[in-house]
């Protein structure tokens, strides 16, 4: 059984509607899949409908954008929880709020050295998807300023760029008891990419995992193999569920489908600790 738990739709940052995941989720050879679009649950039934249609698994998900007191940004999955459980619901409100006037800001910072303005930005943002920074880029990339996606994450858009603004995350362990509360099963997500910026250090792991941690994703292209190592340790001493996944976007990033897979005996016990919603068969 063929198992990738982690993709995103262009309800967020990937570039294919739900139902054109689901297709290339069966063209890429899968039996079983997750949409974990950022801080969103809007392709759920799009994705459910067209799974059916294929004879695919559906997990539904979410991925969490999250950050520690130190700064240090989490990237959160949640598997099968209540979709309208009103604490989760609030919280992801307001990064989604959040992350729409940092894009604002930031889209007046690039406008004073780019030809780039919000209309151009917008005509990349699916409705009512989560804005994030790729739409941001793939109007760079339709204005000439850049090559791709990669390119200007690499440059004008990293971290330590001129036109960088921060905004709201809840702090991690808050976002895991929320999950728990929703009926979720909270899994770590890249926890070792280190390529992408600070990770946390491992007092942090032992606070998620006091707060209802479930798991943690090893298997994945931006966790070197030392850090899988260590993730793996940690997963032995805690119980913890074993993960493997794409992280795929569509044409928005270099991953692809499947090219990491997660176990039927981890996706069963996500099913056994997911009490919101359910696999879609």
């Amino acid at each position: 059984m063929r198992i990738d738990l982690h993709t995103h739709s262009n309800v967020s940052d990937g570039t294919q509607a739900p139902a054109q995941l689901m297709d290339a989720a069966r063209d890429a050879r899968l039996d079983v899949v997750a949409i974990t679009d950022h801080d969103s649950t809007g392709g759920w039934q799009e994705a459910s409908v067209r799974a059916r249609m294929l004879g695919l698994s559906l997990v539904p998900g979410m991925e969490i954008s999250c950050r520690t007191s130190s700064g240090i940004t989490v990237h959160l999955l949640s598997y099968l929880h209540d979709p309208e459980h009103p604490g989760l619901l609030e919280e992801i409100g307001k990064s989604r709020d959040a992350r729409l006037s940092r894009a604002e800001r930031m889209v007046d910072r690039l406008s004073e050295d780019y030809p780039l303005n919000w209309d151009d930005v917008s005509q990349h943002v699916a409705p009512g998807a989560t804005v994030g920074r790729p739409h941001i880029a793939d109007a760079l990339v339709a204005a000439g300023v850049v090559a791709d996606r990669s390119e200007a994450f690499a440059s004008i858009l990293t971290s330590r760029s001129k036109y960088w603004v921060s905004h709201y995350a809840p702090y991690p362990v808050l976002a895991v008891s929320l999950v728990r509360q929703a009926g979720g099963v909270p899994v770590f997500a890249h926890p070792m990419a280190s390529a992408r910026g600070r990770i946390v250090e491992p007092e942090v792991f032992e606070e998620l995992i006091e707060a209802g941690l479930a798991g943690v994703e090893v298997d994945h292209r931006d966790n070197p193999e030392p850090g899988r190592e260590f993730l793996r340790s940690l997963a032995r001493r805690h119980d913890l569920i074993i993960t493997g996944s794409s992280d795929y976007h569509g044409t928005g990033k270099p991953n692809r489908l499947g090219e990491n897979l997660t176990s039927p005996e981890a996706l069963a016990r996500i099913e056994e600790q997911g009490t919101g919603s359910s696999v879609v068969r």
